[in-house]
């Protein structure tokens, strides 16, 4: 008897336990640091060596105070971006960095506070035909 009582425990047990591993997969993964971090856009960069893209957002964005952006699929070498704001108003940033795949950026300061975003410009170079193309995902911070 007590050797069932302890089985049909531990069958309870488990069950429980991967069901709550199973539901906290599902759930949205917050880090920490990501707390109010939220979706901007996403890029693929068209290679070739040196060149640029555009990450243009529609209708008006929302007012963010910082930016990062996270590179993914390859690994390139961010020279620089222009932060086109709705007002016309623009803001030059050098980057400088080198970002491995999975790596991101330093979080990026805008001017005069909180700035609605129409589209922001990256010049870079990239890693190379044999390793893919990268993907720039970027994040504003309210």
């Amino acid at each position: 008897m007590k050797n069932k009582t302890i089985f049909t425990f531990m069958v309870v047990f488990l069950l429980m336990a991967s069901t709550t591993t199973i539901i906290a997969q599902r759930l949205p993964h917050k880090s920490v640091n990501s707390g109010s971090w939220r979706l901007i856009g996403t890029t693929r960069v068209s290679g070739g060596g040196g060149d640029n893209d555009i990450l243009r957002l529609n209708g008006p964005g929302d007012n963010f105070r910082k930016l990062k952006f996270k590179v993914t699929d390859s690994g390139l070498n961010m020279l620089r971006m222009e932060v086109v704001y709705d007002n016309g108003g623009r803001q030059k940033v050098e980057i400088r960095q080198n970002i491995n795949k999975g790596g991101e950026s330093r979080i990026i300061d805008l001017n005069g506070g909180k700035r609605s975003i129409r589209s922001i410009k990256f010049w870079y170079t990239d890693k190379g035909f044999l390793n893919g193309k990268a993907k720039v995902t970027v994040f504003g911070r309210k």
